[in-house]
């Protein structure tokens, strides 16, 4: 079966260097080093760009959405490769833009393939016979260490391990054996489709913690950023002090709420300044169970989409 392999740079695409490694492998070499793959499908390869994972953008992603639309029109699954660090969340911005026929599956390498025990190979493996089976719906997906998750619910749990991706709360969607992929669940999309792939907004994230004054917030809105994220401690709460300046700000640009937590979400259930509550009887938007990251990713595209921001985030 024919699969479009995107190539992004990331780790699974570096080499070593004096001043430290970096991406120089083209998408080419990957494939090469998969053991067995022709086996599995007849693979096309677009060098997209070669950025290590932590310098991920915006257009880069909208860059390799409008790849995926090309592929998605000649029948063809998608298979994109990039550094860990936001592979999780390219694959929500993904799903949150294309509403494709076919899948999307992001992987990458937590360690280079000149690294003893690399990953790069199966996690390619694992990706291109995720994107290219009969049960995989249209959609975006995280594979990696043999498991298949979801973008909306994918996260890089762990810095170093090879089981750096984790899904807290539902799970990986799937797993894959000896025998071929196991599910857990039908692998679909999770998330609510926005629609919109390309974004010019500005979009920091302001992290709650303790002490933290509201003059962290109210430097970003005076810098004339179009939203912000703000990264609460438990259900969403934060400093009186950024609890202020929400409640001066909020008319200005949209505020989400969200929390540090990996799993839970906000809830409204504390008064007092910086309390839930307060925050979005203030005008804060809350962002459910999105992590302050994947909270960042959908504001962005909702600041492009036509329809108002806070109904964005009613759904996933």
């Amino acid at each position: 079966m024919d699969v479009r392999v995107l190539s992004c740079g990331g780790t699974i695409a570096s080499e070593p260097a004096e001043d430290g490694a970096a991406p120089a492998k083209a998408g080419a070499e990957l494939l090469a080093a998969v053991p067995g793959l022709a086996d599995h499908a007849d693979p096309t390869v677009e060098d997209v760009a070669s950025l290590p994972g932590f310098d991920m953008d915006p257009d880069t992603v909208a860059a390799v959405g409008r790849r995926a639309r090309a592929a998605a029109a000649d029948g063809e699954p998608v298979v994109v490769t990039q550094g860990t660090d936001t592979m999780c969340e390219t694959a929500y911005y993904l799903d949150l833009a294309l509403d494709l026929s076919v899948p999307v599956v992001v992987t990458g390498a937590q360690r280079r393939l000149d690294e003893p025990g690399s990953d790069a190979p199966p996690n390619l493996l694992a990706a291109v016979t995720a994107a290219t089976h009969d049960r995989v719906e249209g959609g975006v997906y995280v594979a990696f260490d043999d498991e298949l998750h979801a973008a909306r619910h994918a996260v890089k749990a762990h810095s170093r391990k090879l089981s750096t991706v984790a899904s807290p709360g539902p799970g990986p969607v799937g797993e894959r054996t000896r025998d071929g992929w196991r599910f857990h669940r039908e692998p679909r999309s999770e998330a609510a489709e926005l629609g919109v792939l390309e974004t010019a907004a500005t979009v920091p994230v302001v992290t709650s913690g303790l002490g933290v004054p509201g003059e962290a917030l109210r430097r970003q809105v005076e810098a004339g950023v179009d939203g912000v994220v703000l990264a609460g401690t438990g259900l969403g709460n934060a400093t009186a002090g950024l609890g202020e300046a929400v409640a001066d700000l909020a008319g200005t640009v949209p505020i989400v709420a969200a929390s540090r937590c990996h799993a839970g979400g906000t809830g409204a259930v504390y008064g007092t300044p910086g309390g839930g509550a307060t925050l979005q009887s203030a005008g804060a938007i809350p962002a459910g169970p999105l992590s302050p990251p994947k909270a960042r990713v959908k504001l962005l595209l909702a600041l492009a989409a036509p329809d108002p921001v806070a109904g964005a985030f009613d759904g996933g």
